[in-house]
């Protein structure tokens, strides 16, 4: 155990220090401060000693140089037990500082908020990221607080021991220190490379452990901060597939602006229908497949009211998602104590992608892209109906967001049958019939939608044989105009998007 005798205190947000340095002052401990935490702490009535005396340098270029100084450095990097070290700090009259507590200027989110280069780089900390590593460099000695977020844990150290710390508490300090500089660092540097280097680096904040991964042998964890997306009501943690499933849901309900409810399962979705209210579009997303809806995730992009909460309640559902609940919904929903309800904050802040494949990592923008049925290109001699472009459009919507090979069948702006993840287009085709038929669907008027071009007449052939009359694909194959052909000789429309969403 060692005793703290003086603090350097130097931060960019000032939330809850007061609490911090009336506890040092309390405890006999001496206050080093600059500029304006110094003022800050001299207004809640606490005595502090300005740094420039101690160095006798004022803060100089225009505050970009204030605690960088051999008295400042030398007292928190000193050994206390090298001989030589103590004898150089009473040589120099160097005080050993004990603690070192840090905010640091807020770079990443002024470059969130869009602030111009000058304003950008003047938020690289250049004093407080060097206090940060000597300190912790040295935890055999020093206390090292990296931010404002780690005040409640140095506080209740303060009043629990009295201004002594353990080797082991300090080093976790350090721990916390250096994963706060190299993220720093890392956000800097994205900044600069602006993706053009081949290294990559990612800055991702907030860690927590799941209770497995994708199977129960495997160790699962997530590193984000999911409460800036969500606010959770209900139920267990969320697990490894419950957040991918979570993931496929919040950007395929991003899609919509009309009354839309969707039901997924293994991040593909089984269930889908946009209506004039929620109850009907529940019900006709629940229509499409009540057999996969049974454990599978719950979107929405409305309100829950208590209509649909208690026919919710009907079904067995890992998850609900929601932008909010109706009084008196939760209480219903509540009654199955393990399912998970969230309500969800904003919209998926993903913009670049990336996973791990082999040795290394591939990366890619998110595909943010959708064509809009104005911007569809007519393919056959015959256009599609104004019900059948609505449908094209959905249909299309959903064959973005399911896994490839996919074929998605729709009608009356409800999912009849989807093929996902298949070998081939043929049996993506056939595995959507399937299923639509499996639930008594009628396919006659319905539309088709393809992640891909069709390289054969084969699909459309099929499809025009169940009564679908209308396409929409990318199209770009060389053999194109076969399936255009066999669509204009059996009165099937097709239209074209140039835009493949191929997802793997």
């Amino acid at each position: 155990m060692k005793k703290i005798k003086n603090a350097l205190v130097s931060v960019y947000y000032k939330d809850n220090l007061e609490a911090i340095v009336e506890k040092l002052e309390e405890l006999n401990i001496t206050i080093y401060s600059t500029g304006g935490t110094q003022k800050f702490i001299e207004e809640q009535g606490v005595k502090v000693e300005a740094v420039e005396n101690l160095t006798s340098y004022p803060s100089i270029l225009g505050g970009r140089v204030k605690t960088l100084h051999p008295k400042i450095f030398g007292g928190i990097l000193s050994r206390r037990d090298n001989e030589g070290d103590v004898k150089q700090l009473e040589e120099f009259e160097i005080p050993e500082i004990d603690l070192v507590i840090v905010d640091l200027y807020p770079f990443s989110e002024t470059v969130a908020a869009g602030g111009d280069e000058l304003s950008i780089i003047e938020k690289i900390d250049i004093g407080g990221i060097s206090l940060i590593r000597a300190a912790a460099k040295n935890f055999n000695d020093v206390v090292i607080v990296p931010s404002r977020n780690e005040y409640p844990e140095l506080l209740e150290l303060l009043n629990s021991h009295n201004g002594e710390t353990s080797i082991e508490q300090r080093k976790a300090f350090a721990e916390k220190a250096f994963k706060l500089s190299s993220s720093y660092d890392s956000a800097i540097y994205e900044y600069f490379n602006d993706g053009r280097d081949n290294s990559f680096k990612q800055d991702v904040r907030g860690s927590r452990s799941l209770r497995y991964g994708e199977n129960p042998h495997q160790e699962g964890r997530f590193h984000g901060e999911l409460d800036q997306m969500f606010e959770q009501h209900n139920g267990k943690e969320l697990s490894y597939n419950n957040l991918l499933d979570v993931d496929a849901a919040v950007n395929l309900i991003l899609e919509f602006t009309d009354t839309t409810f969707v039901i997924l399962k293994h991040n593909n979705a089984c269930g889908v229908a946009s209506r004039d209210t929620l109850l009907e579009a529940y019900n006709a997303a629940l229509e499409g497949d009540p057999v996969s809806a049974f454990g599978g995730v719950l979107i929405t992009n409305q309100n829950i009211t208590v209509d649909v909460a208690e026919e919710i309640n009907k079904l067995f559902c890992e998850v609900l998602i929601a932008p909010g609940y109706e009084d008196g919904t939760l209480e219903i929903l509540k009654s199955k104590k393990n399912r998970i309800l969230l309500t969800q904050k904003q919209g998926s802040p993903v913009r670049k992608q990336f996973r791990s494949v082999l040795n290394g990592v591939l990366q890619q923008d998110q595909d943010v892209e959708m064509t809009a049925a104005a911007d569809f290109k007519k393919g056959t001699e015959n256009g599609p109906t104004d019900q059948e472009v609505l449908d094209l459009e959905f249909a299309n919507k959903l064959a973005k967001h399911t896994k490839s090979n996919t074929i998605v069948i729709a009608k009356g702006l409800q999912l009849l049958g989807s093929g996902t993840g298949q070998t081939s287009r043929v049996d993506a085709l056939y595995h959507a019939i399937n299923k639509a038929k499996s639930f008594k669907f009628d396919l006659n008027g319905a539309v088709m939608a393809s992640d891909a071009f069709f390289p054969f007449p084969d699909c459309v052939e099929i499809a025009g044989n169940e009564g679908i009359t209308s396409v929409v694909h990318p199209g770009g194959s060389i053999k194109d105009q076969d399936s255009i052909d066999y669509c204009n000789n059996n009165g099937i429309s097709m239209v074209l998007t140039g835009i493949r969403h191929f997802k793997h």
